[in-house]
């Protein structure tokens, strides 16, 4: 009910506990973000403001010097003092009131990549942590910041209608479907279990359209973003849907984890212009090399002629199902472009 979600963060910045709300917001599952570090989600120029609200004075300890700024909080525990219940205001106090502005990292935003947000509450001690000192002494619970965020920006009409209709999944690194939302299972049909197949996921794609998705997926593995891309997914009742699709890759430590789509149902009319509009030349050819990505073989086995590899294995069907029976025999590699696509049943054309 809330125009917001829910954040507890612990005084070393942890993200104690967060509502599964913040996935309309962020573009985060709850549960890729709680036990790690706020200051991971948190843009860097905005980190030290967040640091300085989680102390009770507004005062933290500034870290030793050649030390990195805490970016992933592996450094705060040298920063954070425990500190004893007398040594603080009591916890009704106005004190330990909180409101102030943050940029978040959110997936879902287009343009810059961060969301403003307004998080509103008070520190409070965090209870039942059982947490103990060096010299192995039980700590006092530490306080805690407790905080409804809030967009800066309030919704517009159009963001709220078609909010509904929005759903994402996660992905590995080449693709493989790991979770898809409530929503999601709605509208393709599919339990986790059916979408978590052997294979990179592209057997969900359209034969029309999976070149021009790994090229946006080469495109979002060097920088990190896909861009909108517009492509047909198979629904369980074999029944193509058109989807609008931004994928982006989501970095722990540094590197590259996992890869979350959001994705908007379209009108097969919305899709069909998007088709038109798409330029007909492949988007990339197995000369540049990219193709190792997906572990293609050149000459394509199964295939006589090399040009109609090179040239038509985007839009001609009817060579993909014709040679799909003897596709093990040909050493086609199941994972690759072209094994993903044998896999599909032909009826669904």
């Amino acid at each position: 009910a809330l125009n917001g979600f829910v954040l507890v963060v612990t005084s070393e910045g942890l993200i104690f506990y967060s509502s599964h709300t913040i996935q309309d917001y962020l573009g985060f599952h709850q549960t890729d973000v709680m036990h790690q570090s706020i200051f991971e989600l948190i843009h860097t120029e905005d980190q030290q403001e967040f640091r300085r609200n989680l102390h009770w004075a507004l005062n933290p300890p500034h870290a030793p010097k050649g030390e990195p700024s805490a970016e992933g909080g592996k450094n705060l525990g040298s920063s954070v003092i425990a500190y004893k219940p007398d040594q603080v205001p009591p916890e009704n106090s106005s004190f330990l009131e909180r409101s102030f502005v943050c940029r978040f990292r959110c997936l879902l935003d287009n343009s810059s990549g961060f969301l403003a947000l307004n998080l509103q509450g008070r520190l409070k001690f965090l209870h039942g942590q059982n947490k103990r000192s060096e010299d192995g002494s039980a700590l006092p619970p530490q306080l805690a910041l407790f905080a409804i965020s809030t967009p800066l920006q309030p919704p517009s009409i159009l963001q709220i209608q078609t909010k509904n209709m929005i759903f994402r999944t996660k992905h590995k690194l080449d693709f493989t479907p790991l979770a898809c939302d409530a929503k999601g299972k709605i509208i393709l049909g599919y339990t986790e279990a059916e979408l978590r197949v052997c294979g990179t996921g592209y057997q969900f794609i359209h034969a029309a359209d999976t070149l021009y998705c790994a090229e946006n997926h080469v495109r979002m593995m060097k920088t990190g973003e896909s861009g909108l891309t517009v492509f047909r997914l198979l629904t369980k009742e074999n029944r193509w849907k058109w989807v609008q699709a931004n994928a982006r890759l989501v970095y722990k430590n540094g590197k590259p984890e996992y890869i979350i789509v959001t994705q908007r149902p379209l009108l097969d009319e919305e899709g069909g212009e998007h088709l038109q509009k798409r330029s007909m030349h492949l988007p990339f050819t197995f000369a540049t090399g990219e193709a190792l990505l997906y572990r293609s073989a050149y000459p394509l086995p199964g295939f006589s002629d090399p040009f109609q590899s090179k040239g038509k294995v985007s839009k001609s069907k009817k060579t993909f199902h014709r040679h799909g029976r003897c596709s093990q025999k040909d050493g086609v590699d199941p994972s690759s472009l072209l094994g993903a696509v044998m896999r599909q049943d032909k009826a669904v054309y």
